[in-house]
């Protein structure tokens, strides 16, 4: 991409090699994200000695920074941590797919989307040690209320998603530069992560947001091309991350609960934030993340046929865990719901009955349901299928 082209995005792009210094200076002269790596990886020691070790946290910082001038250089760094986070909050990471692509060729990663940080970190983790290049990764501007936050993610590759631009106007200009971005993304030989829907799939349904690939079709227009044609230049390529357990489940399970008895749901100061940490953070079991077949011209005739293809692809990727099984017969049993579908535990399978329902202990009868609900989706789904064939 030319220097005149990555100017025409500079409030959206990742941060270049040349600004790496400044920002990197910034972060390590930032108390609140020494204080915040404290708080992670020191949460059981005593108060009086967090401000003592936010100062060796930050000198440490300056110290690991001070080499550091590129992208890669800080990705680099930042791939022992992300390494060690995995290691110690799963079980096992299965990765598949990868060797029906072409490792030399971009993709745009039409992802689902299950936590904030971690999809696009997995999907990262992913693509580096199978021996890929990371992607560039899109964030909506939401996240970006915290400025540590914000440079932290612009230095890892992320791109910005205006969400909250409210004018009509101005809100398909920006969604027009987002598209043209991404396009030359791909063009430049950077395979782009974007999540198939805005926001998390909370109740673990996940669906092509029709919206995003009317987005995504903008960037065709100067070239007279129509979806499928704008689309097949894309090289769009469904990809699952699934997670055996969930660190959000019960935020979650409050939120859904709240939306449906209220109609609106309002977030708090920094909730975005506690659950980028409590996703990193917390215990994930096992985790899989699959990159599916590109999807075929034929699939991309418009947009409601490309989001079927693509869920269709998801959908079929997905495998279900022990804890799937668990979630419904607890909603059977305990709340004599779904007791249509009739199904068998396979062979062998031990099922966290207990572990389930301790995570939701305390919660209202509700929320309770609602995470059990979460959780059996794709089971819920395949046996539901099943009995209408």
């Amino acid at each position: 991409m030319s220097d005149i082209e990555e100017d025409r995005y500079h409030d959206i792009r990742p941060y270049r090699d040349e600004e790496v210094r400044q920002v990197l200076e910034r972060l390590g002269q930032s108390f609140e994200l020494h204080r915040a790596l404290v708080s992670y990886r020191f949460a059981r020691y005593p108060p009086w000695s967090q401000r003592l070790l936010a100062r060796i946290v930050g000198w440490q910082l300056r110290r690991h920074f001070a080499p550091m001038t590129t992208v890669d250089a800080f990705q680099g760094w930042l791939k022992d941590w992300i390494t060690d986070l995995i290691d110690s909050t799963t079980a096992n990471v299965e990765v598949c797919g990868l060797d029906h692509l072409n490792q030399d060729q971009s993709y745009l990663w039409l992802s689902n989307h299950r936590d904030i940080a971690m999809d696009p970190t997995l999907i990262g983790y992913a693509l580096v040690s199978s021996g890929w290049p990371t992607a560039r990764i899109a964030i909506g501007d939401n996240l970006l209320a915290n400025p540590v936050l914000a440079d932290l993610m612009r230095l890892n590759k992320s791109f910005i998603v205006k969400r909250s631009v409210a004018d009509r106007r101005t809100r398909l200009q920006e969604f027009q530069k987002l598209s043209g971005y991404i396009r030359h993304s791909l063009e430049d030989g950077h395979s782009v992560w974007l999540a198939q829907r805005e926001g998390r799939a909370k109740d673990n349904l996940d669906h092509t947001d029709t919206a995003v690939l009317k987005m995504l079709s903008l960037s065709g227009r100067d070239d007279r091309l129509n979806f499928a044609e704008t689309m097949q230049r894309l090289r769009p390529v469904p990809v699952l991350v699934q997670y055996e357990w969930d660190p959000c489940d019960v935020l979650k399970a409050r939120e859904l609960v709240a939306l449906e008895e209220n109609g609106v749901y309002k977030k708090s100061e920094g909730e975005d934030t506690h659950s980028i940490l409590l996703g990193m953070k917390g215990q994930k079991g096992n985790i899989r993340i699959c990159f599916g077949r590109p999807l075929a011209m034929a699939d991309m005739q418009d947009a409601s046929m490309m989001a079927a293809a693509t869920d269709q692809e998801i959908d079929q990727m997905k495998k279900l865990f022990p804890v799937n099984y668990a979630a419904l017969r607890l909603l059977q049993s305990e709340h004599q719901l779904y007791q249509n579908l009739h199904w068998q535990c396979p062979v062998d399978m031990e099922l966290p009955l207990n572990e389930l329902s301790m995570r939701c202990s305390g919660e209202p009868a509700a929320v309770r349901i609602r995470m059990l609900k979460t959780y059996a989706a794709a089971l819920i789904s395949r046996l539901s299928r099943t009995s209408d064939e």
